[in-house]
């Protein structure tokens, strides 16, 4: 897949989506230009990246270890996709099919620079396509208690809090359980 680059002044894009698909690309708009990201699947070399990002993205006790990263993306039912822009990875999720038709997210990643732009939402939006084709009746996933900003995010994408686990974490920390159903086709 070819990476596609164009630049334009955020004033020429009054009618700005935050996020266009186009194809198996998507189209990301910030405040100073338009680029072009891809997302696809891991390959095994994208993971010392991914432990890169992870450990940047969460404090310890919440992060992963290489080794844990290593088995939630080895699991038989596990899906990781990788974001790129300007041929760089600037985020990942991983979710895994369990029984019953349920999906887990266990972490989706995404680098501070790259937050707000639709990285987060275009890989949430390809977990949800993928449940859908898997005919799964829903998705969950687990936040830090404190993480008030993920919480919303994942309100405005329509999960719901239904639970909270004191002591998640192994710093202590409760998270709340957040859920997304679908309704059967």
């Amino acid at each position: 897949m070819v990476n596609i680059r164009v630049w334009a002044p955020k004033a020429m894009h009054a009618m700005r989506p935050d996020l266009v698909f186009f194809n198996s690309q998507f189209i990301i708009q910030n405040s100073y230009f338009i680029s072009v990201m891809q997302i696809r699947p891991f390959q095994p070399s994208d993971l010392d990246t991914l432990y890169r990002i992870d450990q940047e993205c969460f404090p310890p006790g919440i992060s992963y270890s290489r080794n844990e990263l290593t088995g939630f993306i080895g699991r038989r039912g596990a899906k990781t996709w990788v974001a790129l822009a300007n041929e760089r990875i600037v985020g990942f999720v991983i979710v895994d099919r369990e029984p019953q038709g349920v999906g887990h997210i266990v972490t989706i990643d995404v680098v501070g620079g790259m937050r707000g732009k639709g990285v987060g939402k275009a890989l949430m939006k390809l977990v949800e396509e993928w449940a859908q084709q898997e005919a799964l009746r829903m998705i969950y996933l687990e936040t830090a208690e404190n993480n008030h900003s993920a919480q919303t995010f994942y309100s405005a994408l329509g999960y719901g809090k239904v639970k909270e686990i004191p002591e998640y974490y192994s710093n202590g920390l409760a998270a709340w359980v957040m859920v997304k159903r679908f309704q059967r086709r």
